[in-house]
């Protein structure tokens, strides 16, 4: 039962995201070419959902909502591959749950706040992606490393995500999340959902990565 209680926070945590952020994205028209009060909402929303989860379910399953960070979380040993697989499920469908209620709010053809590849180049928005990835990641290991960051690691994940957004919707509209991305480009459709494995791996390998350099960063051995 305690399984499937994470899973179902999970699945909530990745709905209200995609529902809320993506909706801020998709009703206010943030474009990456037009910095401007849309832009920085955006930004906000992500980083506001995030804080708001942690503290709502973080004492249940962690709040990863985030393949990305379930990744890692795997990688570093704090979780195990059943409740690995659990969580990848929980949080695809969360997303895709929350992008569907975008379509009767907003229409079939209000974007979703799906992401789009930077000038149409595949290595640039794959990199994009691995870097501000690996930053948010790297952030969330170390500050849910200690017990006495619990009261503020809610807050400081959800900055450093509204950081990552701040810089990185110019290029990709910012990801960092397969489960976000590949929600809205389900029914985005289109180029979206043609270039949605840039999204899924990038973050994947950002993720990756960020947790071995934590892990070899903290060896004491090393």
């Amino acid at each position: 039962m305690e399984r499937i209680k994470k899973y179902i926070a999970e699945f909530i945590g990745t709905f209200v995201l995609v529902l809320f952020a993506c909706g801020t994205a998709a009703a206010l028209g943030c474009a990456k070419d037009a910095f401007n009060a849309s832009y920085i909402m955006t930004a906000l929303a992500f980083g506001l959902v995030i804080v708001g989860m942690a503290y709502c379910v973080g004492n249940v399953s962690g709040c990863h909502i985030n393949p990305a960070v379930s990744i890692a979380m795997l990688i570093d040993g704090r979780m195990d591959i059943r409740d690995f697989i659990g969580y990848l499920v929980a949080q695809f469908a969360g997303a895709i749950a929350g992008a569907a209620t975008l379509i009767p709010l907003l229409g079939a053809d209000c974007g979703f706040g799906a992401n789009s590849l930077f000038d149409g180049k595949v290595g640039v928005s794959l990199l994009v992606e691995i870097i501000l990835t690996f930053v948010f990641v790297f952030v969330i290991l170390g500050v849910t490393s200690k017990p006495e960051f619990s009261s503020v690691a809610g807050l400081v994940i959800g900055f450093t995500l509204t950081l990552v957004h701040i810089f990185g919707i110019y290029f990709t509209g910012t990801s960092v999340n397969p489960a976000r991305s590949f929600g809205p480009a389900l029914f985005a459709g289109g180029d979206a959902l043609s270039c949605v494995w840039v999204f899924i791996v990038g973050p994947l390998v950002g993720g990756a990565l960020a947790a071995l350099v934590f892990r070899f960063l903290k060896d004491k051995k090393a």
